[in-house]
């Protein structure tokens, strides 16, 4: 599981993995940040606008014209520079990837 300690859907996600009995690893971006090579892997896997967290801080502190211009060539870039706008948690199991905590979605992912 990569993500943010203090994030409350990392929290959630923790929670729901050890009630359901099931062993994680956990990566703080901020304290060990994502290469650019692990980010195009988890696009490749995802897509980078699901990789994009719009909703945080960090994002609506941008210069609109940043926001405004994000597209493929650049995302993965900003995505480096600012690891805290990657979407939490992001779960990477045998190739797959899962992003954001819905207990319905872990259910079936880890089914």
């Amino acid at each position: 599981m990569h993500g943010i300690a203090n994030c409350d859907s990392i929290k959630k996600a923790k929670q729901w993995l050890t009630n359901a009995g099931l062993e994680y690893q956990f990566r703080d971006y901020k304290k060990n940040p994502p290469s650019r090579s692990e980010l195009q892997t988890w696009a490749d896997l995802l897509g980078w606008e699901s990789l994009l967290n719009k909703r945080g801080t960090t994002w609506r502190k941008l210069d609109p014209a940043i926001q405004a211009n994000i597209a493929a060539d650049n995302a993965l870039q900003l995505l480096a520079e600012h690891p805290s706008m990657i979407k939490r948690p992001l779960i990477i199991k045998d190739g797959q990837a899962l992003v954001g905590f819905q207990a319905a979605t872990y259910t079936q992912f880890f089914a």
